[in-house]
């Protein structure tokens, strides 16, 4: 007490100076932004909107979905109650989107928006950054059972969803065949452009129907799951703050059982400015490396480069140092990306109009209940298997997200975006082996 009043009595006898004075507001930030620099750009880009002038360049785009990206988020944590529940990720996720289709946010604004997006393609380079730095920073000799472990709760979680999504559907008087493989499957078939799409072309060659009707069905049940998936994640990551003792903070693993499988630990050596470019290069590397494996055989980059840069970590094949940069590189991308990125893809490529034809109330239930099954038996599951539950529960809510952007939203709800390498076996192999198994047992029925 003695000390608090001792510094408000120093403060008192020395005011700070004007400059002082703005260097506190400069240091008030809005996201990533300064306030200052938050309005300035506001400015700017207003201006040039008006002017006709608002370009599709790398500045201009980093500047508009930087704005969009931390005012949704912004607003988002201003509301009681809701942001708990992932309020930061579902505002910068949709409310762009929905904006753009009641032409609420200016043409030019969406078309300079959409064209840096599209163009630059960082979603990808933001999900390299995240793996690699993720990945690079756990525990190499421990890494390994991690990723072997979390199958078992993703598994058990997607037999559960199944059986409990398709009889709530059934309840509420769906017939079985079109709530197991229009609503539920599609939910956990890994996003649209690795499981909407394989998909409903699949059921309308087997159908022998045209696709368009078949995706518009099964776009609108992965958007409900990918919006309860996000709200599932806030909720779990609202529970670990209130009982401590189910979560680890972004470990997988419990303590003991692997020594702390899944946690990004703190390099304890020294990194530099030429290491964290390193660890970029490396980065970009292994995705190209994904890339060209998918240009030459078919398999899907994200899950190529994953399991490169496991290889990569079990063998010491990067340094150190570079090891250091690239955590760095993963704090930098998480904190000052996730957001921007989140409004570009809402503006872009969300589209609006598909999530409004799904709101019926009997698909909503039946999503939701499958989302639920799906994340409360990895929340059980993985504790049994002694992972900590409620990071399993959010690794499984993954398995119902809208691939790689649901995956970046789901965990950003949840504030552990070092759960992404995990992330990324529920979305890509869960999502594969469901569409896979959906298609085999979708021909045997018809």
């Amino acid at each position: 007490m003695e000390s608090a009043t001792t510094q408000r009595a120093a403060a008192q006898a020395h005011p700070k100076s004007l400059t002082e004075r703005w260097w506190g507001v400069f240091d008030t930030r809005i996201g990533a932004l300064p306030v200052p620099v938050f309005f300035a750009l506001l400015a700017v880009l207003a201006a040039m909107t008006l002017k006709g002038k608002l370009a599709s360049d790398l500045p201009t785009g980093i500047a508009l979905v930087a704005v969009g990206g931390f005012t949704c988020a912004e607003l988002a944590k201003r509301i009681p109650w809701i942001r708990h529940i992932g309020a930061t990720s579902i505002f910068a996720a949709f409310i762009p989107s929905m904006l753009v289709y009641y032409k609420l946010m200016p043409a030019p604004v969406v078309k300079a928006v959409t064209d840096f997006t599209k163009s630059s393609n960082f979603l990808y380079l933001f999900i390299a950054a995240i793996i690699v730095g993720s990945v690079l920073s756990m525990d190499r000799r421990t890494l390994i059972k991690g990723f072997v472990r979390i199958f078992i709760p993703v598994a058990s979680g997607s037999v559960v969803a199944a059986i409990v999504g398709t009889g709530v559907g059934v309840a509420l008087g769906m017939p079985a065949k079109h709530a197991l493989f229009f609503v539920v499957v599609p939910i956990m078939a890994g996003g649209v452009g690795e499981g909407a799409l394989p998909l409903s072309a699949g059921y309308a060659q087997i159908l022998g129907v045209e696709q368009g009707p078949l995706f518009a069905q099964v776009l609108s049940a992965v958007m409900l799951g990918n919006i309860a998936a996000i709200c599932c994640a806030g909720l779990l990551s609202y529970l670990g703050t209130r009982k401590p003792r189910l979560t680890g903070n972004g470990q997988l693993t419990i303590a003991g059982s692997d020594d702390g499988a899944g946690q990004p630990a703190a390099p304890s050596f020294e990194f530099d400015v030429s290491s964290v470019a390193a660890a970029g290069a490396t980065a970009i590397a292994l995705y190209l490396l994904g890339v060209l494996s998918h240009q030459l055989f078919g398999w899907p980059a994200p899950v190529v480069m994953l399991v490169l840069v496991v290889a990569a970590q079990l063998f010491q094949v990067v340094s150190p140092r570079v090891r250091g940069g690239a955590r760095f590189m993963y704090g930098f991308f998480s904190t000052a990306v996730t957001y921007p990125l989140m409004f570009a893809i809402s503006v872009a490529m969300t589209p609006w109009g598909e999530i409004v034809t799904a709101f019926h109330w009997i698909n909503i239930v039946t999503a939701v209940s499958t989302v639920l099954a799906l994340t409360s038996t990895g929340f059980f599951v993985g504790r049994m298997v002694g992972m900590y539950p409620v990071e399993a529960a959010i690794v499984n809510a993954t398995h119902s997200g809208l691939g790689g952007t649901g995956d970046v939203a789901i965990l950003t709800a949840a504030n552990r975006m070092e759960l992404m390498p995990f992330a990324q076996i529920a979305t890509r192999i869960g999502g594969a082996v469901t569409v896979i198994t959906a298609l085999g047992v979708f021909a045997y029925l018809r």
